[in-house]
Order: structure tokens, then C-alpha cells, then sequence
């Protein structure tokens, strides 16, 4: 028999959604979120297997390239020179196939973020003194901040400004080389030759099970996001949402340790000893050494430029 209320039906609209006024909850948005990692991280694979110019070279000349062009970069103070080699780094980026677009957003995404909190007092003659550009407050004579005395006016030099400029391409320069490796060597190959060029086992291997489960630990965090978005019915408070996101980073937890455990146990059974092997073989030719002897030229010969050991 079926009850008197199975019969009733509702003719009012349902209020129950999850989404209101056309904008996403916080499950909609996370999940969102995963899915746009995932697939920025497919992408980013894609761009190793294209026919450009870094993808044909062998990985440790390329490594050794980079790291050369690096190292060089941190000791340049000369912003025309800066701004050649983050030049190079676009030039070398499309030759290699990948998209310029993508390349400048993948770089400048976070070097606002990093570079700008640091480089922004610099402009200031509190931190740097300097010739005035533009008188941001007038204080008085006497001002203080605590313990502390302050000059009469605050004002952005133009010896700061060209210090934060030089220091934020910099940045850009060194974010753009290590982009450049990441993107056009697979992460397999990347690690191995991380091995060969003398970087201990125990680094290599963390930054290989690094990578490896990040992927699988967004795909539980998403898996139980659709689910909890599947099984709600009426939205909730947010001291309820916020109770449920702990409870979840708790769980998340716990399954991560044992599923490293379990993950432990089967690697040394099948006789791990720490050292990870892939099939394919490295091999330098003629134009790995000319490439990496090029490099680490250009590298030195922008160093004595920028130290005026040599003069342009």
C-alpha cells in the first residue's frame, strides 16, 4: 500500500539547489579547480612529445644548459642584459613549439606574487634612499614609528624603482629557464638526469613520488567532492561546510599514510633499492655538445658583460 504522502505532489519550485544567483558553491568551485590542474598538467606534458628544438636534445646537456644560464642570470645587474636573456627564453620557447601565450602566462602568474611583496618596499626611501620620483606623504620633521625615526617625506626613488625592476626580470629570466626545462622534457627522463648529473638519490626519489601521487591525491580530493555534491540535497551553513572540509583533510590524511605504507611495502617486495630505471637510454651527440658548450659560452660571456669585463 502505498502512504497518503507518495501521492502528494509538490507543485511549488524547488529551493534546494546548491547554486544560487547563477554562482557555483565551494564544492563546484574545488572541483572546478581539480579539474582545471589536471588538465593544465596533461597540457603541460603535451609539449615535451612536439618536434622543437629542446625536445630534440639530450637531457642532460639541456639541464646542464639551463642550470649554466641560471646561475649565470643571479649574479647579472645589468637590465639590458636581463631583459636579452628573458628575451632568449621567448625565442627558445618558440622554437620549441610551445605557445608563447601560454609560456609568458605560465611564468608571470606567479612572479607578481613572489617578486612583487618582496620588491615593492625597495621603491621607497625608507628601505632605499635615493633620488625622488614621486612624494607618496609628507610626514613633518620629528615623525616616528615606534622606536623608529622616519624621514620628513615618503617618497618612491628612482634608485629603488630600477632595483625592483632589475630584481622582478630577474626573476622573470630564472621562472622562464626553469619553465622552459619542465615543459619540453618528460618528468621521467627530467628526474633520471637529475641522477646523472650528481643530485642525490633520496632528493630525486621524493620529488618522483612527489609527482607521481599529487595526481592521485587530487583525484581523491575530487572523488569526494562529486560525491558530497551528488548527496546534497539543501545547502547548509557555512560553520557546517567548514566542519565538513576538516573532517575531510583529517580523512585525507589518514588514508595518505596508509596507503604510503602499503605503497612502501609493495616496492620493496618486488626488490626497490631506491633507484627508479626507465627504458629509454641517454645518448649525446655532436649537437648536445655544441649546445651545451654554447650555453654555458653565452652564460659567462653575459656575466663579464654585466661586470663590465667586457665592455659592448
Amino acid at each position: 500500500m502505498i502512504p497518503n504522502w507518495m501521492n502528494q505532489a509538490d507543485v511549488q519550485p524547488c529551493h534546494c539547489s546548491t547554486v544560487r544567483h547563477g554562482k557555483k558553491g565551494f564544492v563546484g568551485k574545488t572541483i572546478d579547480g581539480i579539474l582545471g590542474f589536471l588538465d593544465e598538467a596533461f597540457l603541460s606534458e603535451t609539449f615535451s612529445r612536439r618536434p622543437g628544438l629542446l625536445q630534440s636534445l639530450d637531457p642532460r646537456a639541456k639541464l646542464v644548459s639551463i642550470l649554466a644560464l641560471i646561475f649565470a642570470t643571479s649574479l647579472i645587474g645589468d637590465l639590458r642584459v636581463l631583459v636579452f636573456i628573458y628575451a632568449l627564453t621567448l625565442l627558445l620557447s618558440y622554437k620549441s613549439k610551445i605557445d608563447i601565450g601560454f609560456f609568458v602566462k605560465r611564468v608571470w602568474l606567479f612572479i607578481p606574487i613572489f617578486a612583487g611583496i618582496i620588491a615593492l618596499p625597495m621603491v621607497f626611501n625608507i628601505f632605499l634612499p635615493g633620488d625622488p620620483l614621486y612624494i607618496v606623504a609628507y610626514l613633518g620633521a620629528g615623525a616616528h614609528l615606534g622606536p623608529f625615526s622616519l624621514p620628513d617625506n615618503i617618497f618612491i626613488t628612482r634608485q629603488g624603482t630600477m632595483a625592483a625592476i632589475i630584481f622582478t626580470v630577474r626573476v622573470a629570466a630564472c621562472v622562464s629557464a626553469v619553465v622552459l626545462l619542465f615543459l619540453t622534457t618528460p618528468q621521467q627522463i627530467l628526474f633520471k638526469s637529475l641522477r646523472t648529473v650528481g643530485v642525490p638519490k633520496i632528493y630525486v626519489l621524493t620529488l618522483q613520488m612527489a609527482y607521481r601521487y599529487i595526481f592521485l591525491l587530487m583525484d581523491m580530493v575530487r572523488e569526494m567532492y562529486v560525491a558530497k555534491k551528488a548527496r546534497t540535497i539543501r545547502s547548509r551553513g557555512i560553520m557546517d561546510d567548514q566542519k565538513w572540509v576538516g573532517g575531510r583533510i583529517g580523512y585525507t590524511l589518514v588514508r595518505s599514510l596508509s596507503m604510503s605504507e602499503k605503497v612502501h611495502m609493495a616496492m620493496m617486495s618486488r626488490g626497490f633499492s631506491g633507484e627508479v630505471h626507465i627504458m629509454q637510454e641517454f645518448k649525446m651527440t655532436n649537437r648536445d655538445y655544441l649546445y651545451g658548450a654554447l650555453a654555458i659560452s653565452i652564460s659567462l660571456v653575459l656575466v663579464m658583460i654585466s661586470q663590465n669585463i667586457i665592455r659592448v
